[in-house]
């Protein structure tokens, strides 16, 4: 069974669509609000159980949006923007939130900042806004292994059977998610560079065009007098 770019229908060309109401969207709407509510029940409550819950919600509407999307021709340009940024919401919330309850140590929220950060500079860098890349396979693995790991961290702190099994399982999904992260990071960083250099070098090329046309001018006016 195919869990990557299920629901994609073969011959049928993908189109993203400038539509926003649409049930793709919606689902990652829910994901965003299903951040605040993990901070609560683990920081305010203390309630694992529900956060594990939370968690799972979250981790499936990640998968059923793009099924959606894709089955139902509901592609849309916001959906490319939305989803990516739910998911490092989510990532990067639940890790701070984990770090600060004391179930992870600050060096694994430093591994999944660090490679978010430089792209995020070399995306305003060359861009000054969205480079719009597609997201790749490694990614979709790394996000994949990443909520998939959490919830399964979280549950090994439950006093239920099994809990060092859970640990030890999410560890492993979860170190294999932060080398996957790195890995699409490195890959990210060069298409946004190979995408990035002729757009800097358009926008540079007309910033000069205006200081020279400027400066003709202003030699233009001056001879005028």
């Amino acid at each position: 069974m195919r869990f990557i770019g299920a629901g994609t229908r073969p011959g049928v060309e993908q189109v993203d669509h400038n539509r926003v109401l649409t049930v793709p969207n919606l689902l990652t709407v829910l994901r965003f609000l299903g951040v605040p509510l993990f901070v609560w029940l683990v920081l305010g409550q203390k309630e694992y159980g529900l956060a594990v819950w939370v968690l799972a919600i979250m981790g499936s509407t990640d998968w059923i949006d793009g099924y959606v999307a894709r089955r139902f021709d509901q592609t849309s340009k916001l959906g490319r923007i939305l989803d990516p940024a739910a998911d490092r919401l989510a990532l990067i919330s639940v890790a701070v939130t984990l770090v600060l309850a004391g179930v992870v140590q600050w060096w694994y929220l430093a591994a999944l900042l660090v490679p978010d950060v430089i792209l995020a500079s070399a995306s305003f860098l060359y861009f000054r806004n969205h480079p719009d890349l597609p997201v790749s396979v490694i990614g979709k693995v790394r996000t994949a292994l990443l909520l998939l790991g959490t919830p399964l961290l979280v549950l090994s702190k439950l006093p239920i059977p099994g809990s060092t099994v859970y640990f030890v399982v999410a560890w492993i999904l979860l170190a294999l998610g932060l080398l996957g992260h790195w890995i699409a990071a490195v890959n990210y960083f060069r298409a946004i560079v190979a995408k990035g250099r002729p757009v800097r070098a358009a926008r540079t090329a007309g910033g000069h065009g205006g200081q020279i046309t400027g400066s003709q001018t202003t030699n233009d006016g001056g001879a005028a007098q």
